[in-house]
């Protein structure tokens, strides 16, 4: 099934869940519980609206992304000398204790 079948398959879904909703407010009437329900079910339909619209337009890209280049970086390990004077986690001292 395809990606336009399935939005098309959760659309009509929606559509007879609205239905359905509409059909339990005429029977118990328009009470608090019934108005949140029909408030989620407008979300949904606004959402996936929104996911229509945006699978329409294609997959979402990063500006530059195709500017972008690859840096390798070698598996070798680095020259312990570099790590000399570094902090560990962040204590701030050189015997390990924090201040």
């Amino acid at each position: 099934m395809s990606l336009q079948d399935e939005l098309t398959a959760v659309e009509r879904s929606l559509d007879e869940l609205i239905r359905s909703v509409g059909r339990l407010e005429a029977r118990i009437g328009a009470g608090l519980d019934i108005r949140r329900v029909r408030s989620d079910t407008d979300h949904l339909r606004e959402s996936l609206a929104l996911l229509k619209q945006s699978v329409a337009a294609g997959p979402p890209g990063r500006p530059g992304a195709a500017d972008e280049e690859m840096v390798p970086i070698s598996d070798a390990p680095y020259n312990s000398a570099l790590w000399t004077d570094a902090e560990d986690e962040g204590l701030g001292s050189r015997n390990g204790h924090a201040p």
